[in-house]
C-alpha cells in the first residue's frame, strides 16, 4: 500500500493537499497520514482544527512513499521550520518529494531544487533562500512541475499538484483520471 505523509505547519493551506488527500485515500486506497511539529493539533488558514498522526521527528523514507508539505502563513515566519534533512532523506531513498505554493520555496532552502526542474509562487521567492541556485530549471508557469522524483507547484495549482504526485507515485490510472476529471471540471475550456 502507497504511504504519504503530509507535513503540516502552523497555519497551513488546507486546500492546497485536500485533493491530493481525498482521491488518494478514498478513491486510490493509499495510506494518508498528517504530521505537525509535535504531533499535537494544529489549525489551518482556514480555521480546520486536526490532530495529526505523528510528530516529524517519526517521517520515515523507509515507511512512507512520499513527502508532501502544503504552503501556508507558517512559511513566512519565525515558525517555519527546517525540512532539509527530511527532504534530503526521502530524495536520497527514491521517494516523491512535493511542495506547493510557499512549501515549494521551503524546499528551495533545502537546495533540493538545484538539480531539477521545478516551478513555485516565483523565482523571486526562492531565490531569498540561501542554499538556492537552481534559478535555470526554474519553469515559471501555473501548473506543477515534476522532475526525478520531486513535484511543486504554485499555490494556484492543487489540481496538477495531485496529478504529478499521483504519477510520481505510480497511482495515476484510470480511476484517478476519472476522479480528477470529476472534480476539477470547472478548470476545463
Amino acid at each position: 500500500m502507497t504511504r504519504i505523509a503530509i507535513a503540516l505547519t502552523p497555519h497551513f493551506a488546507d486546500w492546497e493537499c485536500a485533493l491530493l488527500m481525498a482521491v488518494a485515500r478514498s478513491y486510490l486506497q493509499a495510506d494518508v497520514v498528517t504530521a505537525s511539529p509535535d504531533g499535537d493539533a494544529i489549525v489551518s488558514m482556514g480555521g480546520m482544527r486536526i490532530t495529526p498522526d505523528l510528530a516529524y521527528d517519526v517521517l520515515d523514507p523507509a515507511v512512507f512513499d512520499a513527502l508532501v508539505i502544503p504552503g501556508g502563513l507558517a512559511w513566512e515566519t519565525e515558525e517555519a521550520p527546517d525540512f532539509t534533512a527530511h527532504v534530503q532523506a526521502f530524495h536520497a531513498a527514491g521517494k516523491v518529494v512535493a511542495g506547493i505554493c510557499a512549501a515549494a520555496s521551503a524546499l528551495a532552502a533545502t537546495g533540493i531544487l538545484n538539480s531539477v526542474a521545478h516551478t513555485g509562487n516565483s523565482l523571486a521567492s526562492h531565490k531569498r533562500q540561501a542554499a538556492y541556485r537552481g534559478e535555470a530549471l526554474y519553469r515559471d508557469q501555473p501548473q506543477a512541475v515534476s522532475h526525478a522524483g520531486v513535484v511543486t507547484a504554485p499555490g494556484s495549482a492543487p489540481v496538477t499538484f495531485t496529478i504529478e504526485i499521483l504519477k510520481a507515485l505510480d497511482l495515476w490510472g484510470a480511476e484517478a483520471e476519472a476522479e480528477i476529471a470529476a472534480f476539477s471540471r470547472e478548470h476545463r475550456s
